[in-house]
């Protein structure tokens, strides 16, 4: 089934009907060939296989298993080699943690022990003794309590 180019079937049709043969009109540059198979018209068949059932297949159980198992097997052993690594750099963050609390409580311990030095310098309890008009007592004026009496009785002032 063979046709005749477009170029001839004009040129023919023209020295058929006895005239000039057509003037050719400028091709429009704007105008875009036509796309292969354009004129062709597809009619889409609609297939319903809703009824169908897939048919088991008795190696494809055993594969699936087999890939579980793999999988399982790379997991163990990525855990087996990553755990120790991440339990090493969690023990670090802790070492951390303490070293930094312990110069915090050393720190502390050092601001307490200054201010109950200051608190008990002899100078800042002479100005309380002062300011509450406490004296030194006499030798008269001091009891010493025996805890030692060989009747177990408690030493009072009478």
């Amino acid at each position: 089934m063979a046709t005749m180019p477009a170029f001839l079937k004009n040129t023919a049709t023209a020295a058929a009907s006895g005239g000039e043969p057509p003037v050719c009109l400028e091709r429009d540059p704007y105008r875009l060939r036509e796309l292969p198979l354009e004129s062709v018209f597809w009619h889409p068949k609609k297939i319903d296989n809703s009824r169908l059932v897939r048919e088991a297949d008795p190696r494809s159980r055993g594969a699936c298993w087999s890939a579980i198992g793999a999988a399982c097997a790379v997991l163990v052993l990525l855990t087996g080699v990553l755990v120790p690594n991440v339990a090493n750099t969690l023990a670090g963050y802790k070492l951390e943690a303490l070293k930094a609390e312990q110069r915090r409580l050393l720190d502390e311990r050092r601001t307490l022990e200054l201010t109950e030095a200051e608190l008990l310098s002899p100078d800042r309890l002479q100005q309380l003794a002062q300011r509450q008009n406490l004296v030194t007592p006499k030798a008269d004026q001091v009891f010493h309590l025996d805890n030692n009496r060989p009747d177990g009785s408690v030493a009072m002032v009478k």
